[in-house]
Order: structure tokens, then C-alpha cells, then sequence
């Protein structure tokens, strides 16, 4: 098994006023040679919008963009006709394929906007854009690890074109986990969204990461209380269709 750490207050920072957002991997203005991504994961950014204030239209082609929103409402326009709002506790899914232009924007005058921005590589380029939003219940710990997103044609509530697998657990003292990859070849990127949890033998506080490969299972704990974001993706991008 070989780890990669990246420790909360490592991430790349940009506070714009309207936005305040750390990345894990290089993006925008931050650039880290050694942060380049983890295989198929390129963005991972932790974003908080202020009200009234968002990103305008803009474009994206050949990227698989998926965004969990946690707290608040984004509001969304694209280029395929689709509009409206994604609240806390939903996940919007985005294949930009052949080009998609989009806004998100946080549209309350009081409440903050705060999200997860992830962007996997496509693995299959030039397809036609698509769209799609699910709501997810509250999660408790004896949920286990619950699928978000899956390959598109597969059994996840949401589909992106890729070999890539999105979960998130809440996992605490009596319920921790066993987190069984899809398939072989693939890595997992373990993200503590809130409190404290142990992940493959290291000791991870809100914010911090892991990216794992070389295994097949990857275990899981807390002492107390942990929300875990769990991302499986390809470490080397395989051949298009």
C-alpha cells in the first residue's frame, strides 16, 4: 500500500471576498508541481460563496464536474436549458463533454453558499454534454458508506463517464468501515470533511487527505465523530471508447 498525505493547511488558498476557497490540487493562481492531482482527480475545491455573488457563465469541455453542496442553495443555469437550484445535501452531476457553459451562483442575500467542487477526468471525450442532480437523505453512521456517484450505466444515483466512484460515511466509534474498491487499478482519495477520523493506519483531522493506492480495502475509524468524503478513481487515465 502506498500513502500520499496532504494535511488541511497545505492546501492552496484563494480569498477573492465574494469567494473563499482551498485547494487540494493546484488550480487557478496556486500552482504545486507535486499537486497536480491524484490519477484521475484533477479539482478538488472547498468553496464558500458569499450571498448575492457566484461564478457567471463560463465554459468547460471534456471534464466530469460534480459539486455536493453542504450548506445553502446554489442556483444553476447551463448552456443545455437546465435551471435551478441545488440545496444542502443534494449533488450535481456535470459532463461537460463536447463544451458546456454554466453559472453557479449563490442567489440568497444572507446565507452563505458552501460546497465541494470535484472535477475527474472524462474517459471519454467529445460526448454530448449531460446534466444531472439527486437529493441525498440525512446520513447517519449506521448508513454505512452511501454511493453518490458511479460510472454513467451503472447502479450509483448519479453517472459521470468515467471508472471513477464518489461515497461519502459518517462513521463514529460503533460504526466504522471497510471501503471495498470498484476496480483493479483504481486509488481512493479519502477526504475529512468534519472530525477526526483514522484512515489506513494515519490519524486525519477536518480537512486533511488521503490518497491510498495499492490496495483493495481501506479501513476507516473514529473515536467519536467522523463525515468522510470518499473518492475512487483510475490512477492512470485508460484509453477512450
Amino acid at each position: 500500500m502506498e500513502k500520499i498525505l496532504h494535511r488541511a493547511d497545505k492546501r492552496g488558498r484563494g480569498d477573492h471576498g465574494w469567494l473563499s476557497t482551498r485547494y487540494s490540487f493546484s488550480f487557478a493562481d496556486w500552482f504545486e508541481p507535486a499537486r497536480m492531482g491524484f490519477g484521475a482527480l484533477r479539482v478538488l475545491n472547498d468553496d464558500t460563496i458569499a450571498p448575492a455573488s457566484g461564478f457567471p457563465m463560463h465554459g468547460h469541455r471534456d471534464m466530469e464536474i460534480i459539486t455536493i453542496v453542504t450548506h445553502g442553495t446554489l442556483t444553476h443555469k447551463d448552456s443545455l436549458g437546465n435551471t435551478g437550484t441545488v440545496n444542502a445535501g443534494e449533488v450535481q452531476v456535470m459532463s461537460a463533454g463536447a463544451g458546456i457553459v454554466h453559472s453557479e451562483y449563490n442567489a440568497s442575500p444572507s446565507e452563505p453558499l458552501a460546497l465541494f467542487q470535484i472535477w475527474i477526468q472524462t474517459g471519454k471525450v467529445g460526448s454530448a454534454p449531460r446534466y444531472d442532480q439527486k437529493s441525498f437523505k440525512a446520513l447517519r453512521a449506521e448508513d454505512g458508506v452511501v454511493p453518490l456517484v458511479g460510472p454513467l450505466g451503472g447502479t450509483c444515483p448519479l453517472g459521470i463517464r468515467q471508472d471513477a466512484f464518489i461515497a461519502r460515511a459518517i462513521i463514529n466509534a460503533e460504526h466504522p468501515c471497510e471501503y471495498r474498491l470498484h476496480k483493479e487499478g483504481n486509488g481512493v482519495y479519502v477526504f475529512v470533511i468534519d472530525g477526526a477520523a483514522e484512515v489506513a493506519g494515519e490519524r486525519l483531522r477536518a480537512r486533511d487527505a488521503l490518497g491510498i493506492s495499492g490496495t483493495d480495502t481501506v479501513d476507516v475509524a473514529a473515536e467519536a465523530h467522523a463525515d468522510v468524503l470518499i473518492i475512487e478513481v483510475p490512477l492512470e487515465l485508460r484509453g477512450e471508447d
